[in-house]
């Protein structure tokens, strides 16, 4: 019988590579020696209190400030001989919105369009991304009548004239309401899954939480941690399984069976301290099924990214802002 040949899964590529990136502002060292890699096609946060070093990073990567020290890599292009080429394959969408308030919508995408002369790019590029952000019907109006979700819209849209491989994205959302919010995170996702690669910086935990493949955690000019979402929630002490019984019988017999479990006797519901792994989460079944005992509902619950910064970095998200 003919041996099959194992099933090589291609690993994606790095649309950034950073080691040992290094920078300081005379005696003060900002970045001191960080380490991440962004793989192409994904989304990556960096997350921070102010003063860690998430704009002096951004500034390096996007060619704006020198770095110190390090190696970085972008889109392929080393950052210390390729600017040029780097500033051709990135986009870059500041916190506040950066439209002309006395232009239309459509002259503020055409202005992007003349200074870019990218080849192949014109008024169909224009009336593509009006479409694309539901931006035709106000097309014609001045920027300065635009809501801040429409005028961040537009500002993303402009970004995206000469199709960037690499977007950076500072808080891009902040200020918006939940609807824009959440409107704003349905266009980068279909980014992403046009191939383009985010890298996003925002106060909001819960969009890094939605948004990212990884997440990076900056905290005095040092990554504390790095990983998924799910790793990092799993660093932090408090995941719990939370089981719902029928009777309190059953709650009495399953809270005998874990000591360190905290129950609530009115909701009949048991919280067994875990590592929110596969291994733990299948022996805590197997005790109940070995003593005959079934809950009603069961569900895990970890901390959330609020939790993960505070433990990291000492600083809630609010002191951060």
């Amino acid at each position: 019988m003919t041996e099959r040949a194992p099933i090589v899964v291609p690993m994606r590529s790095s649309a950034i590579a950073v080691s040992g990136l290094r920078k300081a502002f005379g005696d003060k060292t900002v970045l001191d020696g960080i380490d991440f890699d962004v793989p192409a096609g994904t989304i990556f946060s960096l997350l921070g209190p102010n003063g860690a070093g998430k704009t002096t990073t951004v500034n390096v990567l996007t060619t704006l400030m020198k770095a110190d020290g390090g190696t970085v890599r972008v889109a392929g292009h080393d950052l210390a001989t390729g600017a040029k080429a780097i500033r051709a394959a990135i986009g870059v969408t500041g916190q506040f919105a950066a439209v002309d308030e006395l232009l239309t919508g459509r002259e503020n995408l055409q202005l992007m369009v003349d200074l870019s002369r990218a080849p192949g790019v014109g008024e169909a590029t224009v009336a593509e991304l009006l479409k694309r952000f539901d931006l035709v019907d106000s097309a014609d109006k001045p920027a300065s009548t635009y809501s801040g979700g429409m005028r961040r819209k537009l500002d993303l849209a402009m970004t995206l004239v000469g199709n960037p491989q690499i977007i950076f994205l500072d808080e891009p959302t902040t200020g918006l309401d939940p609807r824009s919010r959440r409107t704003m995170w349905s266009i980068i996702r279909e980014l992403v899954a046009d191939g383009v690669t985010i890298f996003l910086t925002t106060q909001y935990l819960e969009e890094a939480d939605q948004l990212a493949d990884r997440v990076a955690v900056l905290d005095q000019g040092r990554l504390v941690a790095q990983g998924t979402p799910a790793e990092l929630k799993r660093q932090i002490p408090g995941t719990h399984v939370r089981l719902l019984f029928g009777t309190a019988a059953r709650l009495d017999a399953a809270a005998r069976l874990f000591a360190d479990a905290t129950r609530d006797d009115e909701a009949l519901i048991l919280r067994v301290p875990s590592d929110g792994g596969t291994t733990s989460l299948r022996a805590l079944l197997d005790r109940l099924d070995e003593y005959a005992l079934s809950a009603e509902e069961f569900s895990v619950h970890t901390p959330d990214l609020d939790d993960v910064f505070l433990a990291l970095t000492g600083h809630t998200t609010e002191a951060a802002k």
